[in-house]
């Protein structure tokens, strides 16, 4: 592919969504510069945060009104500050336009900077409050909960990527930049999509699931824990791993029965499950096909067989205190070792960089940053379709191939937690995923398929899939015989695993993932089980689908044709827990769960309000504190840090006390006018609510008044249209001859001569 020019990347940031958003460029090879004033960036009192975030970037010491000065000789900005600040110090997008026409800047706010929340900054926490994630994560009665490490912002970090890759790929024709504005708490709600689509059907607030009930549940093992994960018709496979003689009662091969006598049964799950260890468990599903998973630990991930094969858990004799203990999640990307994160002002000396030059990058980009890229889609449920349908909104041709006898499960999906086993005839779930795309049915275990799929791949620029390890081999469309036809092809994996290791052959879907990860260990209250996001959720396969998106648009945009994006889901997840699993490596700490409480801020939590509804508060600063005293009684403003932290229990009872009588929204209003960061735990039904959700984008109206799901971000440049509708299941086709292929390969060939990512196409 030749050397690919460097992007110089300055990065203005505080928060963990805007430091990681940093660590991405710095990890694919650019020249990442963290300009801090001389206290230093705000993380560097969080160590191991800080050297998982870090790595691999510069630092120079730069006052906050000299700041301006280093992006004369920069690509992209990266920028979390709140919209006053940055503009008196010349950071806003009107100044930064004017003065650097062809900078790329990526925003990254934690709520809407256009919106009544601009100023507040907050954390993970309040961003998945406010957009209504939180009310989804939890046990039904119990508080709503913030997923474990500080996942609205790791999101938003990909969503940041994704933007700025877009941008730039604009920009290599149109000489202009652009402003990305990402907004963590929109993000939160964008992964919560699926909430939005049942209250718009239904009417009916979608709420909190937990582990203990559905269809799908977390068990208690002799060890440890497990996820009792299948789809109904694989009932038999689950009666002959648990091999309890009243699983075998015939009448319970129908489906309707063992939803009318499900309590029963799962006591039955639970007696069996109890006697064994999780990992026997979960590895005896796996080999009879069963998606199963079980709740990794910190030194389950640390010693897993799997992630050192891949090279994914540093080395012993690698690991250093300063930098990160894993690898970045791309195989492509990793080095031997990791570097660490830089000493304050180590690289201030240095020269500032020349920008990296366009030339040759891409072909003519008219109007939609991908318009000219081809993108073949097998992704199936999630993961993978979500990844194309994102590249479909930004101007990618997105051709989705199934077949007649294995179409995409997600057409008439049944979600855990519903009160029936019968089969929708066309999920809306499905509808809302594979929005945009062009359809066409092919038997890939025919020979006259085969060739087709081939001819195809000739003429793709990306080929997105999600299959197990394995899969694309009998198929016929493996990333070897992938190349062989089409040395260009940029091809992303996006397996369960990962491509090799002893577990590259497993089943999961996102409940799955939240437990190999080990984010169901560090979600959940402090006396409970492990949590996963629910598969109301899923939200592995929401954060997968970003980076998908990410990694592909960013190999686009920086002219890496020919890259194999080889993606494990069950990496990625773990990739964004870096620093637990830093602090389990040198400090012997174990992913606990702590409820909503985090170590570095208090109180961090959500509390009841009237009619049964919350709010959340997270206080990070001794001046947060001294606030919320002023306006919660019985509250000592003047009392240090160590006793608010010794007094946490006390401190979320008085609380508790002021705000339970009292109406969430108001409560909120009144802790912010304090300075005091707290805002409503959202729902759908308030999303539905919000202006500001349409006029950016962030939910859609299909041409039949179907909701669908929007974009996670705002383009300043660049408004996607509404998507045309999914495409209808057809039969399969006869062959390349079959007029229904051959209308795909004009289109395709129509659409790419716009703009190729190579000089010709077959």
């Amino acid at each position: 592919m030749g050397e690919v020019p460097k992007l110089v990347v300055v990065e203005i940031t505080r928060s963990v969504a805007g430091a990681a958003c940093g660590r991405l460029f710095a990890a694919l090879g650019h020249d990442v510069t963290m300009c801090e004033t001389r206290e230093g960036h705000a993380l560097r009192r969080r160590a191991l945060t800080f050297a998982a975030l870090a790595a691999g970037k510069q630092s120079a010491v730069v006052e906050p009104h000299q700041w301006c000065d280093r992006l004369a000789s920069a690509d992209v900005l990266l920028v979390d500050l709140p919209p006053s600040e940055a503009r008196s110090l010349g950071l806003d997008a009107e100044t930064l336009t004017r003065r650097y026409p062809a900078l790329v800047t990526v925003s990254i706010t934690t709520f809407n900077p256009h919106g009544h929340l601009a100023e507040l900054e907050g954390d993970s926490l309040l961003a998945e409050a406010e957009g209504g994630l939180a009310h989804m994560i939890g046990e039904p009665a119990r508080p709503p909960l913030t997923l474990g490490g500080e996942q609205a912002a790791y999101a938003a970090a990909f969503v940041g990527l994704f933007g700025a890759s877009l941008a730039l790929r604009r920009r290599a024709t149109s000489g202009d930049g652009d402003l990305i504005e990402v907004t963590m708490s929109d993000v939160a709600a964008y992964m919560d999509w699926k909430s939005d689509v049942t209250f718009d059907l239904t009417g009916v607030v979608p709420h909190r699931t937990g582990a203990s009930r559905g269809a799908w549940r977390v068990v208690e093992a002799k060890d440890g824990w497990v996820g009792v994960i299948f789809l109904p018709e694989q009932w038999p496979a689950v009666v002959k791993l648990l091999g309890d003689e009243r699983l075998r009662d015939p009448e319970l091969i129908n489906p309707a029965i063992r939803l009318e006598r499900s309590e029963e049964l799962w006591l039955i799950i639970a007696d069996a499950i109890r006697q064994r260890e999780a990992h026997e468990v979960f590895v005896s599903a796996q080999n009879l096909g069963l998606p199963f998973g079980y709740a990794a630990a910190a030194a389950d991930l640390i010693d897993s067989e799997q992630f050192h094969e891949r090279g994914f858990i540093l080395p012993c004799d690698q690991r250093r205190p300063d930098a990160p203990v894993v690898s970045f999640p791309l195989p492509g990307q990793r080095t031997e070792g990791v570097e660490p994160a830089p000493q304050l002002d180590e690289h201030g000396a240095l020269a500032p960089r020349t920008p990296s030059s366009d030339e040759n990058r891409s072909g003519t980009v008219s109007g939609a940053p991908l318009d000219g890229v081809v993108v073949l889609d097998f992704g199936t449920i999630t993961a993978g379709a979500a990844t194309t349908r994102l590249l479909a909104e930004y101007g990618a041709t997105v051709i989705k191939i199934e077949s007649e006898e294995r179409p995409d499960r997600f057409r008439r999906w049944v979600m855990p937690g519903s009160d029936t086993s019968e089969r929708p005839e066309s999920s809306p779930m499905f509808r809302s995923n594979n929005a945009g795309k062009t359809g066409i049915c092919i038997d890939l275990k025919s020979t006259a398929g085969r060739a087709a799929v081939h001819e195809l791949i000739r003429r793709a620029d990306i080929l997105v899939e999600n299959f197990r390890a394995g899969v694309t081999e009998r198929l016929g469309i493996d990333p070897a015989t992938a190349r062989e036809l089409n040395p260009d092809l940029v091809y992303v994996s996006l397996s369960s695993q990962g491509s090799a290791g002893p577990e590259s052959g497993y089943a999961s879907y996102g409940s799955t993932l939240d437990l190999l990860s080990g984010l169901a260990s560090a979600t959940g209250y402090a006396d409970s089980s492990p949590l996963w996001s629910s598969g109301d959720v899923n939200y592995p396969d929401q954060v997968v689908a970003l980076a998908g998106a990410a990694f592909a648009a960013h190999a686009v945009a920086t002219r890496r044709p020919g890259a194999w994006l080889d993606i494990s889901q069950r990496e990625l997840v773990a990739w964004t827990l870096a620093d637990q699993l830093a602090a389990f490596v040198w400090d012997d700490v174990p992913m606990e769960r702590t409820g909503n409480r985090r170590s570095h801020a208090t109180p961090h939590d959500v509390y009841p309000a009237a009619n049964g509804e919350w709010l959340a508060i997270a206080c990070s600063t001794s001046e947060h504190r001294r606030a919320l005293a002023q306006v919660v009684p019985g509250l000592v403003g003047e009392a240090d840090d160590t006793w608010w932290r010794a007094q946490q229990d006390v401190v979320d009872q008085l609380i508790t006390d002021w705000s339970s009588s009292r109406n969430r929204q108001e409560a909120a209003a009144e802790l912010r006018a304090a300075g005091v960061p707290a805002v409503a735990v959202n729902t759908a039904a308030d999303r539905a609510q919000q202006p500001h959700r349409e006029q950016r984008g962030l939910v859609l109206r299909s041409t039949e008044g179907e909701w669908l799901k929007g974009f996670p971000m705002v383009m300043r440049r660049f408004t996607p249209a509404a998507p045309g509708p999914a495409p209808q299941l057809d039969t399969d086709i006869s062959g390349t001859s079959d007029p229904r292929f051959r209308q795909v390969i004009r289109l395709i060939d129509t659409y790419s001569s716009k703009t190729s990512l190579r000089e010709g196409r077959a």
